[in-house]
């Protein structure tokens, strides 16, 4: 049992734990939910852990990650959503059920044994955990193989919530005991899963299910000049194609997570979109008659995700207001602008919202959801 501090963390202990564990030993250590059992994915050491805990040896186990970007290694595509969720939640007492497709499950075949792929990956689909603990983050940095970290209790049991519980049910039976006090929360982390059909909990624990689908809402802007002609016609067209990409009508798009919508860099507000707008949306099965236009502000500009500008001077406005967006607000027609049709005819509306159109299906493609 080694006593540390989570504010002056003995870096010699950490490391010999961490050695313990790549040589297949069993190390307990914190999280900020509850203590867990650290065992390296290898089919010998968790035999053991499955044998110690009483788990049925058909029972998935969760990753733990010490740095959320080392998620890449085991999840090759991560949906907008996802990494929403990852941005806001991580490290954090929260568990992700990231979905894979076939391709990337042949990808992370090849990098297991059978068995421990087996162990890891359910029905096209792996859990993984980074959490908010200095000790647990440097302790899983430190170690060579994937570890898996199971709560320190025996089946059936209260997870342990400090070094004496983990004592009381595995004693003599793992190797190494890091305690650092009492967990902050004292409770399990909330398991998700992130989807095309949206956010599923499969476990309460510390955040609610409102706190997730608030942490992983992808907000979309569109900027034009007043709101009314180009940007309206943007965010009417993108709803259309970015509901036939995750399936659902675009009333529910809102629902699943996805929030779309426009502003102009003039500052009007109030008016609707005008009349050539509607009528060249219209003839694509698209009503923005509801439309009131808004201006740009930095309370929008750092609240979105993903900004698209008609226009140089729309980006340009952007990342006036706030410099850190310029890596998230791009020309909606990948470098060129798109003319401003308002005080033009009809025709040149129409010839408008095909430009924005042929752009939306481009950028709907880049996503990955």
């Amino acid at each position: 049992m080694v006593q540390l501090d989570p504010a002056n963390i003995d870096q010699a202990r950490i490391k010999e734990a961490a050695t313990l564990i790549d040589q297949g030993a069993l190390v307990a250590f914190p999280t900020e939910t509850v203590y867990g059992i650290a065992c390296r994915a290898k089919c010998d050491s968790l035999a053991r852990l499955d044998d110690l805990k009483g788990r049925p040896a058909e029972k998935h186990f969760t990753l733990h990650i010490g740095r959320s970007g080392d998620v890449n290694k085991y999840v090759p595509a991560i949906g907008i959503k996802t990494q929403k969720l990852m941005k806001n939640a991580w490290p954090g007492p929260l568990t992700i059920v990231f979905e894979l497709d076939d391709k990337s499950m042949d990808m992370q075949r090849k990098d297991f044994e059978h068995d421990v792929f087996e162990r890891l990956y359910k029905q096209s689909s792996i859990g993984i955990r980074c959490p908010d603990h200095a000790v647990a983050a440097m302790l899983l940095q430190q170690a060579s193989y994937p570890v898996v970290a199971p709560s320190a209790n025996l089946t059936g049991k209260v997870p342990a919530i400090n070094g004496e519980q983990v004592l009381a049910d595995l004693s003599g039976q793992i190797e190494m005991l890091l305690d650092a006090g009492a967990s902050r929360y004292s409770k399990s982390s909330t398991v998700v899963k992130v989807g095309k059909e949206g956010l599923r909990v499969l476990r309460d624990g510390v955040y609610s299910q409102n706190d997730l689908e608030e942490l992983s809402q992808v907000r979309f802007l569109f900027v034009c000049t007043g709101n009314t002609c180009r940007s309206p016609m943007a965010e009417g067209i993108f709803r259309k194609y970015l509901a036939e990409k995750v399936k659902c009508s675009i009333d529910d798009l809102e629902k699943i997570g996805y929030t779309i919508g426009s502003a102009g860099i003039i500052g009007s507000a109030g008016f609707p979109a005008s009349p050539e707008a509607i009528l060249a949306c219209a003839a694509k099965g698209i009503d923005i008659r509801d439309h009131r236009n808004r201006g740009l502000s930095r309370e929008l500009v750092e609240e979105s995700d993903f900004i698209f500008a008609m226009e140089q001077v729309h980006r340009q406005r952007v990342i006036s207001l706030e410099p850190k967006a310029e890596s998230k607000c791009f020309l909606l027609a990948a470098g060129k602008g798109i003319p401003d049709p308002i005080g033009h005819s009809q025709e040149f509306y129409t010839y408008c919202a095909n430009i924005i159109e042929r752009a939306v299906q481009e950028r709907i493609g880049e996503l990955v959801i």
